[in-house]
């Protein structure tokens, strides 16, 4: 698997992606010399919700844990007003 940094990956954003669609490339991609994610081609990602796939299912679990601390919250404030406060 190729190496491209984010700068490269920002100035040939184009190629690159007709490269990953044409012949199946696929890149890590590095910021500072370091990885923090992949391209590869869509019909090599994991199906979603599959471990380290996150997607539809990982939202879902996500929305339902918001419901969860919803139905339990004590304080005058909603979390919304509380983090916007935190922000000022």
């Amino acid at each position: 698997m190729s190496e491209i940094g984010i700068r490269e990956l920002k100035a040939q954003a184009s190629r690159v992606l007709d490269e990953v669609r044409e012949h199946g490339a696929r890149y890590v991609i590095t910021k500072r010399g370091r990885p923090v994610g992949v391209l590869l081609p869509l019909e090599d990602a994991p199906p979603t919700g599959a471990a380290g796939g996150g997607g539809a299912s990982a939202w879902s679990e996500l929305e339902r844990l918001g419901e969860e601390i919803g139905r339990g919250w004590r304080l005058p404030k909603s979390s919304g007003e509380i983090l916007s406060d935190l922000r000022r």
